[in-house]
């Protein structure tokens, strides 16, 4: 019998819920297809629906309605916050300086380059073995008065949890804005934005259910930031442009769920990971979970193997019907640890050979066991190729 294939790629996209699209809808279609910037009753509609998604999605987040700004998802949420702020803080006359951690999302790492790109400067700030920052050089770059500061609450690779409040503190108290992608935080962790200290947040629908192409940024009062979009007077001209109606409803209901759900579903994620985690060393005994020792969050498993290759391992758990990915970047057919990786001190013989696993929604005991099964077979797999190349 075939056996139905296994998605444990949950951090890369989940699938849109059902209560979202039958949300979503009504927005789709005759019945509320307006522009919410019309005066007429069709436009009245339309932006009625707009801002109740705005006040849904304010609530879930533990913040007010008029501090969300909807974007096309996270990456450009990430490059409004950091470009935005440098930018209003050049036009101020204060330092053009960006300080992002080094296991950022690729989103937040080029965006504080571009900052420097247009005349400011960037810091990297290190992290631990395990991946968390380094508290002394946070302390270090607040005393350069940085225009912002991002750290994202937590690592789309490893699961690390990062410290987020206590940086926010830290932050506050040197009189620096603070910014968190908190894109693989939400819905795994009790998030509440204002009693946290968070003054920008980036959050994404497609990562919780929702659909892709829609997601918010969340802008205490005192931030200023420049626009980088420009042509419009939509949402305080912060972020111009017809709104996306259906997708920020869309977000808005899977964050009202994923809040709902949390206390029960995250739980049940962990249990999963552990016996996931079990079952990969059971089978592959020299298995090592990149920073185990670490906060982690439920839902994320990055599974390490020496002598063997990202690439090849995917290949073959996706022949035996598992779908995974890797903190790697493939070119020209060879495998480049991630830079997550490399920030964290991980050896390259080891980095090369990663797994992500992420769990959601659909993952059952069934599934991991099965996953599990598949992994020591695509070790085995992996390393004959790896063994005939050094072979010639």
């Amino acid at each position: 019998m075939v056996q139905s294939p296994i998605y444990l790629d949950h951090a890369a996209t989940t699938p849109v819920r059902p209560e979202v699209r039958d949300a979503m809808l009504p927005y789709l279609d005759l019945e509320c297809f307006g522009n919410p910037s019309s005066g007429h009753q069709f436009g009245r509609v339309a932006r009625a629906g707009l801002e109740q998604a705005r006040q849904e999605l304010a609530d879930a987040l533990g913040t007010r309605a008029d501090r969300v700004i909807f974007t096309s998802g996270g990456t450009e949420a990430d490059n409004l916050a950091i470009v935005g702020c440098c930018l209003a803080a050049r036009q101020r006359g204060d330092p053009m300086l960006a300080a992002v951690g080094a296991t950022e999302h690729k989103a937040v790492l080029e965006s504080a380059h571009l900052v420097q790109v247009l005349g400011g400067s960037e810091r990297v700030l290190e992290v631990s073995s395990e991946g968390l920052l380094d508290l002394e050089a946070l302390d270090r770059v607040l005393a350069e008065r940085p225009a912002i500061v991002s750290v994202m609450w937590v690592n789309n690779e490893t699961g690390v949890v990062q410290p987020v409040p206590d940086l926010a503190r830290r932050c506050r108290d040197a009189g620096v804005m603070f910014h968190t992608d908190m894109v693989q935080a939400f819905g795994k962790l009790p998030i509440h934005l204002e009693d946290q200290g968070v003054r920008l947040a980036t959050v994404s629908a497609h990562k919780i259910g929702g659909p892709k192409g829609v997601g918010a940024l969340v802008l205490a009062p005192e931030v200023h930031l420049n626009p980088l979009i420009r042509g419009g007077s939509q949402q305080r001209a912060i972020r111009p442009g017809t709104e996306n109606i259906a997708g920020a409803i869309g977000l808005a209901r899977a964050a009202t769920l994923a809040v709902a759900e949390l206390d029960r579903e995250v739980p049940r994620l962990m249990v999963l990971r552990d016996r996931l985690t079990d079952g990969l060393r059971t089978r592959v005994p020299e298995v090592q979970i990149i920073a185990e020792a670490a906060p982690r969050a439920a839902h994320i498993l990055l599974a390490a193997v020496p002598e063997a290759d990202s690439g090849s391992l995917l290949m073959h758990l996706d022949q035996a019907g598992v779908a995974a990915s890797s903190g790697s970047a493939c070119t020209s057919g060879a495998t480049d640890p991630s830079h997550v990786t490399k920030a964290m001190g991980v050896p390259r013989q080891l980095g090369a050979g990663v797994v992500r696993f992420s769990l959601g929604s659909d993952t059952t005991t069934a599934t991991v066991d099965r996953a599990a099964a598949a992994f020591e077979d695509a070790v085995t797999r992996s390393r004959r190729v790896m063994e005939a190349m050094r072979r010639g």
